[in-house]
Order: C-alpha cells, then sequence, then structure tokens
C-alpha cells in the first residue's frame, strides 16, 4: 500500500499510522509536485527581481549569521552545502517507527509549496520512505533553537546526493516535524496503553469484589465529564456477569476512585490527540513562502518560529503524569490485595502448596517510584547552553518524549504485576473472570500461571510486562 498526498489535508492521524508503524510508502501526487514546480518558480523569481530583499539563511548567513548578506557566489556556496554541521547530538537513537514519521511530517511543509523546495528533492525526501532502514537519528542532546539537530542526521546524507540550490537545506532541517512526529507516536500508544490498563483494573476490581456503586451509571450524570463517564461505562461492561458475592463494604480508595484518574488519562490522550492533529498538518517552515496575491504580486518570506512547536511537549508531560499516577494505583492495589485484612483474601494470595508473590509488591513500589521521577515537568532549557546569539531559545521536546516514554514503561510494568496478582486472587479463591475479560485473563495466565509452588516471580512478571507493551505498539513497528 502506498498513502498518497496532495495537501495538508491529507497529513492525519491514521495516514501518519500506515507510514509510520505500517512501513507504508508515500507518493506525493502529481498535482502537488506541479503546485511545488510553480512556487519554487515564482520564489526564485522573487529574488531575482527583488536582489536586496532579505530572506534568512538564502540572502544572509544561517543562525549568528543572520546579520551577514551575501553577494550571488555566496549565496550559491552557502545553498550547495549538505546540513552536516547540525548533526552534534549523539546517543540512543529513536525507533525506526519514530524516525518514519519524522520523514513523513517533514512533507507536510512541501506539498502546498510554502517551503519553495525544489521538487526533485522533496520527492527524494518522500522515497526514502520506500529505500527500508533510515538513517539512525540520536533521541538525546537535540534541544536545540528548532530540530535542526536531529534533523541534520536524517537528511544531510540525502543531501549529499543532490546539487542543492537555495533555501534546499533549509528546507530538509526547518520547522517543527519532529514534534508533530513524538506527540503523533506517543498518542497512537496512548490509546492502546489506556485500553490494557482499563482491563487490567477491572481485573483487579474483580479480584476484590469491588462493589459495583464505585462505577455506577449514575455517577456519569453526577460528575459530568466525558472521559471519567466513558472510563466508568468501559469498567461496567468489563465486570458485567462476574462474581454476584461482593465486599461487605467499599472498596480501598484506589479501586473507587479508579473511574476518576483513568478518566484523567483518557482526557490527557484526547487533549494530546487534538496537539497533534494539529501539528500533523501545519505549515512550521521557516522562512515560509507565501505565493503571490493581490496585494503582493512577487509573493512574500516571512521569518518566523514555525519550528518551535509550544503545545508538544506540555501534552507528553501530561500524558507521562498520567502514566505515573496510574503506575501508583497498581502499586496499591497489589499491596491491598496481598494484604488479607484489606481485601477479605488469603494473606499474600498464598495457595496450600505454597508460592510467595508477596514480594512483588516492593518492585510494583520502584516502578511507581521510577514513573514519578520520570514524569517530572518539562521547561524551556533556562541555561544559555541551549542557545545562543540569535538562538537563544530551545525547544524541549525530545526531552519530554523520553520522559513520557519512560513513565510508560513503568506503568507497563505496573500493569503487569497487578494483573499476576489479580490472576492469583482468582485462582486461590476458586473464581472466574467476568466473561468479557475471560480471554484476557487466560492471555495472563499463559506468560504468567498462577503460583501453586514457590518459583522466582521477576521473569513471569517481565514476559508479561513485554507481552502489554507489544499490545501496545506491535513488534512490526518497533
Amino acid at each position: 500500500m502506498t498513502v498518497v498526498v496532495d495537501s495538508r489535508n491529507d497529513f492525519t492521524l491514521e495516514a501518519y499510522r500506515r507510514v509510520a508503524w505500517c512501513s507504508e510508502a508515500v507518493r506525493l501526487s502529481d498535482s502537488s509536485v506541479a503546485r511545488m514546480r510553480e512556487r519554487r518558480a515564482q520564489f526564485m523569481s522573487l529574488l531575482d527581481t527583488e536582489p536586496d530583499r532579505v530572506v534568512y539563511g538564502v540572502t544572509t548567513g544561517y543562525g549568528q549569521m543572520a546579520g551577514q548578506r551575501l553577494d550571488p557566489a555566496a549565496r550559491a556556496a552557502q545553498a550547495a552545502r549538505a546540513p552536516w554541521a547540525p548533526a552534534a547530538n549523539f546517543g540512543e537513537p529513536l525507533p525506526q517507527r519514530v524516525v518514519r514519521g519524522l520523514v513523513f511530517t517533514r512533507l507536510v511543509n512541501y506539498v502546498e509549496g510554502h517551503a519553495a523546495i525544489t521538487p526533485e528533492l522533496a520527492c527524494a525526501v518522500a522515497e526514502m520512505l520506500s529505500s527500508g532502514t533510515l538513517p539512525p537519528v540520536p533521541a538525546v542532546g537535540a534541544a536545540s533553537a528548532g530540530e535542526i539537530l536531529p534533523l541534520a542526521h536524517l537528511f544531510a546524507p540525502l543531501a549529499e546526493r543532490f546539487e542543492l540550490k537555495e533555501k534546499d537545506s533549509l528546507c530538509l532541517v526547518n520547522g517543527s516535524p519532529c514534534a508533530a512526529a513524538l506527540i503523533t507516536d506517543a498518542v497512537l500508544a496512548a490509546g492502546a496503553r489506556i485500553e490494557v490498563a482499563t482491563r487490567v483494573f477491572a481485573l483487579s476490581a474483580e479480584a476484590i469484589r469491588s462493589p459495583r456503586d464505585a462505577y455506577d451509571q449514575a455517577l456519569e450524570e453526577f460528575w459530568g465529564d466525558e472521559y471519567e463517564a466513558g472510563v466508568l461505562a468501559a469498567l461496567r461492561g468489563l465486570l458485567d456477569g462476574g462474581d454476584a458475592q461482593r465486599r461487605p463494604y467499599q472498596a480501598p480508595v484506589s479501586f473507587r476512585a479508579l473511574p476518576r484518574v483513568l478518566g484523567q488519562a483518557a482526557r490527557a490522550a484526547g487533549q494530546a490527540r487534538e496537539v497533534a492533529c494539529v501539528s500533523l498538518a501545519a505549515i512550521t517552515d521557516n522562512p515560509v513562502y507565501l505565493p503571490p496575491d493581490e496585494a503582493h504580486p512577487a509573493g512574500r518570506v516571512l521569518s518566523n518560529g514555525g519550528f518551535h512547536n509550544a503545545a508538544a511537549y506540555p501534552a507528553l508531560d501530561n500524558l507521562a503524569a498520567s502514566w505515573a499516577d496510574l503506575a501508583l494505583v497498581c502499586d496499591r492495589q497489589v499491596n491491598r490485595l496481598l494484604d488479607g485484612s484489606v481485601s477479605l483474601l488469603p494473606d499474600y494470595l498464598i495457595p496450600a502448596e505454597g508460592g510467595y508473590i508477596g514480594c512483588l509488591g516492593f518492585v510494583s513500589a520502584d516502578f511507581a517510584e521510577q514513573a514519578r521521577h520520570a514524569a517530572q515537568r518539562t521547561f524551556l532549557p533556562g541555561s544559555e547552553g541551549g542557545g545562543f546569539g540569535q538562538n537563544d531559545l530551545a525547544v524541549p521536546t525530545f526531552a519530554a518524549w523520553r520522559k513520557e516514554r519512560e513513565a510508560a514503561r513503568c506503568l507497563e510494568a505496573n500493569l503487569a504485576i497487578l494483573a499476576a496478582v489479580a490472576s492469583q486472587a482468582l485462582h486461590v479463591t476458586g473464581r472466574q473472570a467476568p466473561p468479557s475479560l475471560a480471554s484476557f485473563l487466560a492471555e495472563i495466565r499463559g506468560l504468567y500461571p498462577p503460583m501453586e509452588r514457590q518459583r522466582a516471580p521477576g521473569p513471569d512478571a517481565g514476559a508479561l510486562a513485554a507481552h502489554f507493551g507489544r499490545r501496545i505498539i506491535p513488534d512490526t513497528a518497533r
């Protein structure tokens, strides 16, 4: 399959998923190539007819050299250089699915001609998505004024193979395609992660026989929140047909407040989705070209800050905070289930033959703390090391994405622990899961069988966490 893009409207979450996660190719439509060719000619005509016009990075130097005017020879020499200089960061690389996402989101500035890129170069960028493995792009050390550091790693090798003209190099490394790709990647995973979490928490609620009052439909109207209402409905559906004999009094707070905490995670995911949809279709090039109109017969070039996506990193932070909160809820529920005085279940869920799993409570506490540490708020870099000269403000989106990913990893670990403990609770009390959770429980037990006799709990818990991770991000997208 091939994704054909013609305009900004073609850059959607579904198109991104197909290209980045499912490795589909991309083709620029014939009309978009023709439009780029027309805009390129108009841009070059503007330069030729108004030689005194200041166009950043074209008639001037880059970055701290923006005040330096270039004569035609210097202009051509600067344009011909591949953008290797910004490829200064190093370290852990981004997953290939994210790198594919960067290439896809790079194209949005091109398709309507606002980058004024040479059309052949734009088509070559699209063709990178059909060429197999892409260049490694470091995920760390990328807090630059814009996204030129990671984009240089990705596109400089391609640029080496082209006779670059004015503005071509800027079209490769300017704008904010990285922010669009990072927030979209997180959003695609977030929905699946919340679905897994909802199933695990429902299984835990069944294990402790949580009274259904805490998930009653009447609460949807009382609370008045669409996300919490969705969680309440999902939990009711999953618990339907469960044990008719419930606890004689209310469950611990971690079970009763769950719909609101899980609802907040759904809200964070919904808000991040909105940011992703806007970011995917945004024109963020600097300088950006506007074609001729009645007021500007030669067109316009605007120097701007489109390369700074100020919405992506707070949205990533909100996701990370929700993952950390849910990891803590997991820890609390694990330890409540293990404590017979609270759960009204056998202490530590030990069957007659033995098989102690109490130490999983220590592990869940550590993962919850790691998630809290990862979810600390991201701010604009405050030291002068984040910028110099004109480049006096850096973008922290990569840092926010790494933290969100770490908080998510810790949540998945704690979901695995909670799932194992809930499964054990049902096992030692001889109960079945509700019908809607029966296959999910079988899936859990296929990797973490109930404890009949003593064994090391860690390896099976790790395997289950990895399995949940694959449900969220399939192996084909890793």
